[in-house]
């Protein structure tokens, strides 16, 4: 059995599965399905606080749809019957946060560059409707499957959890528009205020105006959560200046209409494959939090790390 915190232990296997995992989520507040759409661990990123070692070969190299579909079926009712609890892994989750959350799609890579993004979000929603439906039928007894019940086609969220690097493809808006009419929620990631910092952490050719300008379209469709991850480089942490400057980038985001409904300001949790990166202490993150919330006026909340990996 792991020694890690359950919110620190993020393995992508979960028993035989090679593209689902189920996980304990400290920013959604409980259990989140996630899905693998890159085993290749292949990514148009490098970000240096990544836990994905990039170095070894993955042991699955192509999404199997069918593989997938089954797995997320099995995993759903494996949540949602509360059989889950029974495992090792997770017998000792709170009862709180004993609630299905979210369908979060992120992975080894940025999920938005699988070629048949859209269509793989279709299946999976057509499966959280079947989900929903079941729980309706048998009225299975915890809080997620009561709320369900009231209202059985926005209780389970699907969230992706992405850099809105491909926002601006077709298959990528397709993909987007299909989370919108199912409960969907998009996490976009934003670590930067200035684009030598952005270099800095994201390592990338991708420009970090890019960037911005689909995370700013998008958000006018639909309001965005903003997911943003501060550490220590070097033992340093991000300098005021950047921290104005990743203000001013939110600001900027607003000014232009986009919508954007909540920032999340966290620090590593998971061991980096970088070994010169670690997290910012709980006042660190808080003064970033406050920062936000002073020269944005936006909805921030914080999420800390762990020091003892």
């Amino acid at each position: 059995m792991s020694t890690l915190p359950l919110h620190t232990d993020h393995a992508r296997l979960f028993e035989h599965n090679r593209f689902v995992y189920p996980v304990l989520s400290r920013r959604s507040g409980g259990i989140s399905i996630g899905v693998n759409l890159n085993p290749d661990k292949i990514c148009n990123f490098d970000c240096i606080y990544c836990q994905v070692d990039r170095r070894s070969q993955s042991e699955t190299r192509f999404v199997e749809t069918a593989a997938l579909v089954d797995e997320l079926r099995t995993t759903l009712d494996l949540v949602l019957t509360g059989r889950i609890y029974e495992t090792e892994k997770f017998a000792s989750v709170p009862p709180l946060l004993r609630r299905l959350n979210d369908i979060a799609f992120s992975g080894d890579g940025e999920p938005t560059t699988y070629k048949n993004f859209d269509e793989l979000m279709s299946l999976c929603a057509e499966i959280k409707r079947d989900a929903e439906l079941r729980i309706a039928d048998c009225g299975l007894r915890n809080e997620e499957s009561k709320s369900a019940i009231r209202n059985p086609q926005s209780a389970i969220k699907m969230v992706l959890i992405t850099n809105a690097s491909m926002f601006h493809r077709p298959h990528a808006q397709r993909g987007l528009e299909i989370l919108d009419a199912n409960n969907g929620e998009v996490w976009a990631k934003l670590d930067a205020g200035t684009d030598e910092y952005y270099h800095l952490i994201e390592r990338t050719t991708i420009p970090f105006r890019q960037i911005l300008d689909n995370i700013t379209a998008a958000a006018r469709i639909r309001p965005l959560v903003i997911q943003s991850l501060f550490m220590r480089v070097n033992a340093e942490p991000p300098t005021a200046s950047e921290l104005e400057a990743f203000c001013d980038r939110l600001n900027e985001i607003s000014a232009a209409g986009g919508q954007l409904k909540l920032v999340q300001i966290y620090t590593v949790a998971r061991r980096p494959t970088e070994s010169y990166v670690a997290p910012l202490s709980d006042a660190e993150v808080d003064a970033i939090v406050a920062l936000v919330k002073r020269r944005t006026g936006l909805n921030a909340q914080p999420y800390y790390g762990n020091s003892d990996y």
